[in-house]
Parts: structure tokens; sequence; C-alpha cells
């Protein structure tokens, strides 16, 4: 839908700048649905139905046969990243950005890079590996100088893992800008014909297949525009007027990307750059600490990156803000699209640390709170449990939550191996039913003729839990009961999360029943939805959506259809595994939402 001009004269996009100071939060109302097209791409996108058509039109094109002569369907693989950014006055940013992406390795295990700069010249290094092997080698440490840079961590996806692909990005015009990228687009090849058409200020190469990159080269695309604008309208000195470009590139920017992006910059002239789509779908925190010379800045994806370097948390990133800290120090920031906070749910489940908080809510208070609302339904079941164990380590919380609430015992059965990474992220099915029990080992002191209640924050592919179960029992365990802390998994993530398809889900299709079957369980529940949300407006009332997507199949971004999604199973890793039962992707009774058995 298009945001329509009584709208727009209410100022749904905010024009000018604001100098501030570390401030709480920003209220913006909120608006749903897109915002306009920029104005050189009116004849293009004149209203909502024709940027549909367009972007079914092209869809249909991807999506031919390879033996119809036609280029087959490229899907770009969503990935959940980490992304740390670091201001100071003296010294070297380098080995603070290095601990504060220790800090976020857990959001990506595949590939790690940095850049740092002193504003006259950039030092980029970007490699395969864990961060503390990528930049383990001092001589390479000693040559990232500059007291300015941001850092990255990559998931691992079914698409390429070559160094290539790992961020940061970079263009050498306009200016020279960096970027890194937490998210997804969901628009890519809708905006990649873009850059490559005539309606792009220039005909953009693009080198890979990353959706960032796209992202890059849009942005760029503006600020290349916005400087025209200066030159041909105003007479503006353009050497005055950088701050500016970045700011009208990010609102036009925003008007032209779907999905979810928090990004960060560094733009030679500007200086380090954040932003955050209107959604607020993946977090972007902002933290300070006092410097000799004046405050000092962080931005990262969590702010459990902000303590071991000394940095303070101060607000969130708003949705739709563009932040800009200069190359002198002073922030400054403007809401370049109106923001409706929807962050992903997932987050506080899954994938990020307890010790964050995000968006206002600390992520292990919300644990507990599943823990409390799961505990009354276990109660209901009437299950004959000895003792409560957490399948280690995101589990703990809602279990030691579960245990008091039902005054069981709560006991660590389950000893994990602190070397080998996590199987949700692994690429590919093979590698994470081998890591397994690599992973794990069961105590039989703990298990031995007890009916043991199982706790995990989730169960997505059931490949981890079939195992566990089988040890659990193997040590001596009279019943195994599961409980998860999130509802079935049965949709998938677009926004950057790497489950591109239902296939892979345990749930997909099944019963709870049969579920617990397929897991050689003796009971099985999840948790509702509705606990998920009341949890999380509890903790801020002022969030009033989620994007639950992956549990519910409405997608808060309103682009996602039955055909995107039909693509992703397409050329999804998962289309090899378990055949899922037949049911519909489209819940006909509500818009923009999905339907199925779970």
């Amino acid at each position: 839908m298009m945001l329509s001009s009584k709208n727009l004269s209410r100022g749904c996009v905010q024009r000018r700048s604001v100098e501030v100071a570390a401030r709480a939060g920003t209220n913006v109302r909120s608006v749903r649905g897109a915002m306009p097209p920029p104005s050189h791409l009116a004849s293009t996108f004149s209203n909502a139905s024709a940027l549909k058509g367009k972007i079914a039109l092209g869809n249909a094109r991807m999506s031919r046969m390879v033996g119809g002569g036609a280029k087959a369907y490229k899907r770009v693989t969503p990935r959940m990243c980490g992304i740390i950014g670091i201001f100071k006055y003296e010294g070297n940013a380098n080995v603070e950005l290095y601990e504060g992406l220790l800090m976020l390795q857990h959001r990506g295990q595949d590939s790690a890079g940095m850049v740092t700069t002193d504003w006259s010249r950039f030092k980029e290094y970007k490699e395969n590996g864990l961060v503390k092997d990528v930049f383990g080698k001092q001589d390479l440490m000693d040559s990232m100088k500059g007291h300015c840079g941001i850092a990255h961590v990559r998931y691992p996806t079914a698409g390429s893992s070559s160094a290539q692909e790992a961020q940061p990005f970079f263009v050498n015009s306009p200016l020279g800008i960096y970027l890194i990228h937490n998210g997804n687009l969901t628009n890519t090849e809708e905006l990649r014909d873009l850059l490559n058409s005539s309606r792009s200020f220039f005909n953009r190469h693009l080198r890979t297949e990353s959706d960032s990159e796209v992202l890059l080269n849009i942005l760029a695309d503006e600020v290349h525009r916005a400087h025209q604008r200066c030159l041909q309208t105003t007479g503006c000195d353009p050497n005055k007027n950088k701050i500016n470009f970045l700011f009208e590139a990010g609102e036009m920017t925003m008007r032209l990307l779907k999905g979810a992006y928090s990004c960060l910059a560094l733009v030679k002239g500007v200086g380090l750059v954040a932003f955050r789509d209107p959604h607020g779908i993946r977090p972007l925190v902002l933290g300070k600490r006092a410097g000799a010379h004046g405050d000092e800045w962080c931005v990262a994806s969590e702010d459990c990156a902000f303590g071991p370097i000394g940095f303070e948390r101060v607000r969130d990133v708003q949705p739709g803000e563009m932040v800009i800290i200069t190359e002198e120090g002073k922030l400054m920031s403007r809401q370049c699209a109106q923001g409706t906070p929807s962050p992903c749910i997932f987050e506080y489940i899954y994938l990020a640390r307890p010790d964050s908080v995000l968006n206002g809510i600390p992520v292990y208070n919300f644990q507990l709170k599943l823990g409390t609302a799961l505990a009354n339904r276990i109660r209901q079941k009437g299950w004959d449990v000895d003792i409560v164990c957490p399948v280690p380590d995101g589990s703990r919380p809602a279990a030691i939550q579960i245990a008091a609430e039902l005054g069981l015992p709560y006991r660590e059965g389950l000893v994990k191996n602190r070397y080998v990474g996590r199987t949700f992220i692994m690429p590919d099915q093979r590698l994470r039913e081998m890591s397994v029990r690599r992973k794990l080992n069961a105590m039989p002191a703990v298990f031995e003729g007890k009916s043991v209640l199982l706790i995990d924050d989730s169960i997505v592919r059931g490949t981890t839990m079939t195992q566990i179960v089988d040890m659990v029992r193997r040590a001596g365990a009279r019943k195994v009961y599961l409980a998860s802390a999130s509802p079935p998994v049965v949709y998938p993530n677009v926004y950057g999360v790497d489950m591109p398809s239902r296939k892979e889900f345990v749930a997909n299709g099944l019963t709870i029943d049969q579920v617990c079957t397929l897991l050689k369980a003796d009971g099985l529940i999840y948790q509702e939805v509705d606990d998920l949300m009341t949890a999380g407006r509890e903790l801020n009332p002022d969030i009033k959506d989620f994007d639950a997507s992956c549990f519910t199949g409405t997608y808060v971004t309103g682009d996602i259809d039955e055909a995107y999604l039909q693509k992703l199973e397409m050329s999804g890793r998962g289309a090899s595994r378990r055949a899922p039962q037949k049911v519909s992707l489209i819940n006909n009774d509500r818009p923009n939402a999905m339907v199925g058995s779970s």
C-alpha cells in the first residue's frame, strides 16, 4: 500500500537534521505500508500495483526453467550477521572492534571482516573463519590502523562461502563507502534490475550475488543523485553538503528497499553512518563512553558487545532512522522514514545473547517470562516429571523458571563441548548431524531412572533433538518429555535467518503428536505465539507488534506472497530433506497471512 499525499503532508518523512545528545529514544507515529518511490522513479513505480506487477514480471522471468532458454531463478540466501562500529578520538579502534566482534560471534561463524580508517586511508581485511582465526595474527592487527572502523561476522548459508562475499563491501564513488549489513532484502532482484538499467545514475556492475552489495550500490546511487540535485537546483558547494547528501540518500534508499536491514557504513568526508529499516526487524544499538576529548561512540547489533570495551548503552537506533557520527565526533540524526517497530521475536528466543537488551527489552527477562508461561501449560499436562534439564545454552533461563514454577529439581545433565560450533548455523544437514554427538554428552548420574523434562529454546529442524532424546535414554532415563520455549517453526524466515524452506522444519505439515513420535519422546509441548507477544509487550508496552512470521506466516513488510515463498523452497537447501505434507501457504481469510498444520 502506498502512502497517501495526506500522510506525506502530515510529516511522514522528516527532512531536517537534528544534532542530538545521548537521548532516551525517538517517538514516531506508526504508519503501515511502503514509502512512495523517489521522484526519479515515479514514471516506473507510479503506484503500488505497478510496482507489484513489475516484481511479479521479474519473478516470472527468474523462475523459468533453464531448459526453456531463460536464466534460472537465483535465491539470495538470507543470513544472520553481527555488526559493530566504533568512533574514538585517539588510538586505533582495531583491538576494540576485535573484542566487540568476539561478543557477537554467536551471530555468525562463517567469516569475519573489518575496515579501519583515519579518514585519509582505509585498511580492510576479510576472510572465512572465526574472529580469533581471521584476526589472530599480530602483524595483521598492527596494520589495521585508524581511530574509526566497522566489523562484521557472517552466518553460514547455502550460498557462496567465498571470502569475496564476506563483508564489508566497498564502492569508490561517490566519496568512498564501506558498508556492512545485517538482515535480508526481499526485493533484491528488482533492485538489481534497477542498478543495471538506464534508471540507475550509473550502470553499476555487481561482483557477487549478495543483497548487501545491492544495498550498498542503491545507497551510492542515491548519494550521486543528491549531489546532482545540489548542483542543478541550488548551486550549492558539494564539499559543504556531504552529510546532507547522506541523509537525503538514506531517505530515498528507504523508499526503495524492502525487507530487513540494519547497516553500518564508513563514508569518506562524512563519518560513521548507521541506519535501520522502518520496521526495525533486526537490532541496532547505540552506545557511548566518555573520552578525553569528548564522547566516543559504538553502534552494534547487540549491546552485549559494549561492556568489554567500556561503552554504555544509550538507546536503540530507531526504525527508519539514520545516525551519523561525523569525522569530528559530532552525533547527528534524521528520521528518514516513519518507523513502526516490529522487531523479530526470534531474536529474543534464540539469536541474541541473554545479556543483551534489544528494543528496550532485556533478553534474559523475556526468556524468564517464556518459562513462566510454559510452566503453566506443562502443569496442565499432568506429566510425571522428576527433574527439569535444559538443552544448553539458550534454554537455561526458561528451564530455571520452569523448575521454580513447578517446584521440581533443576539439573544440568547435558555437558556441552565448548569447542564445537552451534549446529543450527552449520551450512548443511550432514554436518549438523555429525556435530550433535560431539557437541553434547549425557550424564547417567543425572538421568539414571529419572523421568526427565528437557527444555529447549526452539526445535527447528529436529536434527539435534532427535539425537538428544536418544542420548538421554541411553544414559538411563525412564521417560523423556520435551518442552520448546518457542512455537513450532513452520514458515520460512525471509528477514535474515537461514531458514528458507518449510521442508527443513520438523513441524512442517505434522501435528504436535506426530512431531513427538518423530522425535521419539514421551510427550511434547510448544510455547504459544500469544505467550511470546504478551512477554514482549509487558517488557516494552511501546512495541505493539513483533515479527513472528516463522511461526504465523504473517510477514510485517507485507510484500511476501505464495510465489515468493515457493521460489525460496525451489532453491532452498532443504529441498531434498523430508517431504512435507501438502499445506496451503496462504490463509484466504486473513490478508498477508500463511497457514498450515503444526
